[in-house]
Order: C-alpha cells, then sequence, then structure tokens
C-alpha cells in the first residue's frame, strides 16, 4: 500500500502511514536494530491487559504469537502506550489484526494532544475485520517528519466494537548525537581505508 499523509497538527509536520499485507509467520518490523515490544510479558507502557487467546470477542493478529494487546466494548477501550523517555522516534510499526471500520490509532504529543488520527479505512478498505485475510491483518508503519520525531509521546487505540487488536509494537529512535559522530567518524575512516587500498594496489599494478 502506497505511503499517505495523515492529517496532522501543526500543518507543515506530517505522519506518513504505510502498510504491507501481514503473513502466517511475523517478518519482523524492517527497522534496523529496533525497540521491540512483543508482548509476550506486562510493561507498564500499556495501561491495559494482554491477551494470549482467541476468543468471539477478540481474535490473534495473523502472524501473531504469544502475547498480544486489544480493546473495544469487551476488554476496555481506549487503550495507550506511553512511548515518552525514548528519545526522538522516527518511525514505529506494529502488526494491526481484523482491521475495522471502528479501529482507530491516534498520534499523541505532550499533554494528550492529538497529532494524527489513523482510521482502520485508511490502513485498508474495506476494513471489514477478516480474521484471516492478509490484507486486513497488516505491518503498519507510521514515519514521522517535520519536527513530530520528538513531540510523539504516546499511541491511544480506542474501538467502539470488537475489537482492535495489535501485537509487536516497534520503535525505530532517532540516533543520539554521539552515535552520527561515531557513524560519520566510522565512514571516514572507511573511505581513507578505501584510499589507502587504491594507492597500495596502484603501487602494485
Amino acid at each position: 500500500m502506497a505511503g499517505a499523509a495523515i492529517a496532522a497538527a501543526p500543518a507543515q509536520s506530517a505522519v506518513v502511514l504505510s502498510s504491507t499485507p501481514g503473513a502466517a509467520v511475523y517478518p519482523g518490523s524492517g527497522f534496523d536494530n529496533p525497540l521491540v515490544f512483543d508482548f509476550e510479558t506486562s510493561t507498564p507502557r500499556w495501561n491495559r491487559s494482554i491477551f494470549t487467546t482467541t476468543v468471539e470477542t477478540r481474535a490473534r493478529p495473523l502472524g501473531s504469537t504469544g502475547g498480544f494487546i486489544s480493546v473495544g466494548p469487551a476488554d476496555g477501550t481506549p487503550g495507550v502506550f506511553d512511548l515518552t523517555g525514548l528519545g526522538p522516534i522516527n518511525a514505529v510499526s506494529l502488526l494491526w489484526g481484523s482491521i475495522d471500520v471502528y479501529n482507530t490509532l491516534e498520534v499523541l504529543g505532550a499533554g494528550g494532544v492529538v497529532l494524527a488520527t489513523i482510521e482502520g479505512s485508511n490502513v485498508w478498505d474495506p476494513a471489514n475485520g477478516n480474521q484471516t485475510e492478509a490484507n486486513t491483518n497488516r505491518i503498519v508503519r507510521l514515519d514521522f517528519t517535520n519536527g513530530f520525531q520528538s513531540q510523539v509521546t504516546a499511541l491511544r487505540f480506542s474501538a467502539y466494537g470488537n475489537a482492535f487488536e495489535v501485537d509487536n509494537i516497534a520503535i525505530a529512535a532517532v540516533p543520539e548525537p554521539a552515535t552520527w559522530a561515531m557513524m560519520i567518524g566510522g565512514f571516514g575512516m572507511i573511505g581513507a581505508a578505501a584510499r589507502r587500498v587504491r594507492k597500495v594496489r596502484a603501487v602494485y599494478a
């Protein structure tokens, strides 16, 4: 699914949504060295229950194993996943199960200000809640640009029907300045080594 800019405030900022179909085996977030919350154990970052079984009112996302989270009339809604203290964030991905029109994901900033709102039908249309189709069990990615990296503080999940199920929230953080310096220094050393190799080759050619 092509990326789309989601309405956000301020207007010049953006949250870019993209997604790919799920699979029977979760293939991972696609990030380099992400921080992953797989809900195999409880975490204080999530303020509601973790579930391990499919029942009438909730279904494990396609590709999910072990624990997952769910919100709705039967499980309680909304639920908030806290992102504070993780530093500036480049992107977030998650496994969104059985996408329904009544699923809503909000990106929150300081004080609970809503920075962006993503409905189930923004992710896939028709958002009909199919529990076994790859297109309605998608790996959803949110990329933050134009200053949103340092504004995002939480994700809020809500559903007025049963249910909104999620697993494997992965965080791609913005590298710290020291990390950038190390990376740039590393690139410089690689370049210098490559130049030395070329010189040696030129001598012995």
